[in-house]
């Protein structure tokens, strides 16, 4: 099998071609090359369900290189940087050159693409003698994947054009944006489908259930419940209440529990666990087809050789922001499991220091050891560590470690943020005892009713690192322009000194400012990310005002 390359023609082109893969056993099984367009390879269960596997990783290997935490942290205020590694996107100055615009916007249409093409694929070619509800699974997960990649792309980049059919794609010659509620109309339907259509239980650990529908769903229209309210303030009832419905029955009838210990969702061997809704399913190693790999680690350990046993390892000039970790309250055992801090001490983490001997960590602290450089938080989530720790499974810029695109704590808060709706606070019993619930497993004590500022600030650090701090703003900035606004200029995404009461077992931590920056200048014009050049090059109706879509 040829290995796949970054394409270089126009990234919407992309939408067409089929993103072909290697053979390989049990859940990450793929259709040979040109198979998926074959009317010769939809004959068994089996085979079918190998060409949809394609959409748990491949298709999002781009999105989830750089651009998840990129824009879904740093663009949020999540982090900060020296300046070498993603500063456009955490100083709030992406160009439609940066690199981070590009592999979103491609990634996120090469999943339309695959989606419309598998779909099409299984309506068309099926054999009969592939059970109806199977062929109905398939087409479900063609179409969640497709309400997925539109439910970012709107959150993205706004308008953009809505790509219902491969087919039809290649005879439209004025292809356009569309608008943000007629996309997100779209998503939802798409979604809707999914919820509808899928089992209740995986076809394999790993595969999307009616579950993970509904809980985008919840998500989806709380959403929608802003967009549609022109920024009035307020959100609408009725999505509202749609969001509370999907995300109710998610808690109450779908059996996923939340995982007992925060830092254990981060293990390799604690993937599609009982709290995973809906998660990218990466191998460490395929070397028949690269992009089937999570690469992130590589991006964000703060050291090489180290901590990955390998030469990857470059995340030393980006951590978390000042402005985030002031809203940690102290005993929040997610911090830990999230940043490392210098001269903290792990039990649970192992690193290989000086090519000495694996050992628990001592996270060095970089304003007095010989090897120079700056203090900052790093990085810890979907930080896995080398392969002694991971069963062998892991190799350079290369872990098997799922990416969490929905877990049961996402849905518990979507669930509390639903029900508040337009009002200062809620103490609704299922909201409390759902909100309340992740706050044990953090540490900290139970509240009796809960708000907006304090529902906001549990769900950047529940989910911090997880690509969901941008959407988060973007869910305001729907009906509340002004707020999203302030908060964004509000933060510190400066550098600063973390300084240990300890280099060796620290407990406590200063925090002093280095550097400022604030971002001063945030408004309609750049709330968005701007589409690719190379996009705008090829396609000159997207610069056009946006249509509906039917």
């Amino acid at each position: 099998m040829k290995k796949i390359t970054p394409y270089k023609t126009g990234m919407l082109v992309l939408a067409l071609l089929v993103l072909f893969v290697s053979c390989k056993k049990d859940f990450l099984n793929r259709p040979p090359e040109d198979a998926i367009t074959d009317g010769n390879y939809y004959t068994s269960t089996e085979r079918m369900m190998a060409a949809t596997a394609v959409l748990y990783n491949l298709v999002w290997f781009e999105y989830n290189d750089m651009p998840s935490y990129g824009i879904g942290d740093g663009r949020a205020g999540m982090m900060t940087t020296g300046g070498s590694f993603i500063p456009e996107d955490i100083r709030f100055t992406s160009t439609p050159v940066d690199r981070s615009v590009e592999q979103a916007w491609r990634s996120f249409f090469n999943i339309i693409g695959q989606s419309n093409t598998i779909r099409y694929g299984v309506e068309t070619y099926a054999s009969e003698a592939i059970p109806e509800n199977m062929k109905t699974y398939a087409i479900a997960e063609c179409r969640f994947m497709r309400g997925m990649a539109y439910y970012y792309l709107v959150q993205t980049f706004g308008a953009v054009p809505v790509i219902e059919s491969n087919t039809a794609l290649l005879t439209d010659t004025s292809l356009s944006r569309n608008t943000i509620p007629s996309v997100w109309r779209f998503a939802i339907r798409d979604l809707r489908f999914a919820a509808e259509n899928l089992p209740a239980t995986p076809y394999k650990p790993g595969r999307i259930t009616k579950w993970s529908a509904e809980g985008m769903l919840a998500k989806a229209y709380l959403a929608y419940a802003g967009v549609m309210s022109n920024n009035s303030g307020t959100r609408v009832q009725q999505f509202l209440d749609s969001a509370a419905y999907f995300a109710k029955d998610v808690i109450q009838n779908s059996g996923a529990t939340l995982m007992s210990d925060y830092k254990d969702l981060f293990l390799t061997r604690n993937n599609n666990n009982s709290e995973s809704l809906f998660a990218l399913q990466w191998q460490f190693n395929n070397p028949a087809q690269y992009g089937t790999q999570n690469d992130v680690q590589a991006f964000l350990a703060f050291e090489s050789n180290t901590i990955t046993g390998f030469g990857d390892g470059w995340g030393g000039d980006v951590g978390a922001s000042k402005h985030v970790l002031e809203m940690y309250e102290n005993g929040d055992k997610r911090r830990k499991a999230t940043w490392f801090y210098p001269g903290e001490y792990y039990d649970w983490f192992r690193w290989k220091p000086n090519g000495g001997d694996v050992q628990n960590m001592i996270v060095p602290n970089r304003d007095v050891d010989a090897s120079g450089g700056n203090n900052r938080a790093w990085v810890k989530k979907y930080v896995v560590g080398g392969p002694w720790d991971n069963n062998g499974e892991i190799t350079f810029m290369g872990t098997g470690m799922n990416t969490y695109i929905l877990r049961l704590a996402d849905v518990y808060l979507a669930y509390a943020e639903a029900v508040l709706g337009n009002n200062a606070s809620t103490n609704d019993g299922l909201a409390l005892s759902s909100f309340n619930s992740i706050r044990a497993r953090a540490g900290l004590n139970s509240v009796s009713s809960i708000t907006w500022d304090a529902l906001f600030k549990e769900r950047w650090l529940e989910l911090a690192m997880e690509g969901q701090a941008w959407y988060d703003l973007v869910r305001l900035y729907y009906y509340n322009k002004t707020k999203a606004f302030d908060i964004i200029k509000a933060q510190n995404r400066g550098d600063y000194y973390l300084v240990p009461n300890s280099n060796t077992n620290a407990t406590a931590w200063t925090i002093n400012a280095r550097t400022d920056y604030y971002v001063t200048a945030v408004s309609d014009a750049n709330f968005w990310l701007p589409i690719p050049a190379e996009e705008l090059t090829k396609a000159p109706n997207l610069n056009k005002p946006p249509v509906e879509y039917p």
